[in-house]
């Protein structure tokens, strides 16, 4: 499975972006999918999560802000966020789990397969 992440830039506080995650391979509808993003010397954290029951996750600080989705016949996964904070900036990764995976949403380390990473920058 390769992914590949795309939609970063830079944008002002207030304003959206929307990322994009197109995935290979015919088993893409049957994975746990999730968006994660990285600061400068910080960890890798998780943003939000989507599983093949269209079960939706967030972290709170961008609960109301983030909305997560897919659409199974483009094999793609998406983030759109609104109301962009200087906080927010990162570089943005999606990443996948095994098929039909439970448990662990949140845990980075139950991932296999990771995008190349797109930077959002949120500055004036």
């Amino acid at each position: 499975v390769q992914l590949q992440a795309s939609g970063g830039g830079l944008v002002q506080p207030g304003g959206s972006l929307r990322l994009s995650c197109a995935a290979s391979g015919r088993t893409f509808s049957s994975r746990v999918m999730g968006w994660f993003r990285q600061a400068p010397g910080k960890e890798r954290d998780i943003v939000a999560v989507i599983t093949y029951n269209d079960d939706l996750y967030y972290r709170d600080s961008v609960k109301g802000r983030f909305t997560i989705s897919r659409d199974n016949a483009k094999n793609s996964v998406y983030l759109q966020m609104n109301s962009l904070k200087p906080e927010d900036t990162a570089v943005y990764y999606c990443a996948a789990m095994p098929p039909y995976s439970s448990g662990g949403l949140m845990d980075k380390g139950k991932y296999v397969y990771w995008g190349q990473g797109t930077q959002v920058t949120v500055s004036s």
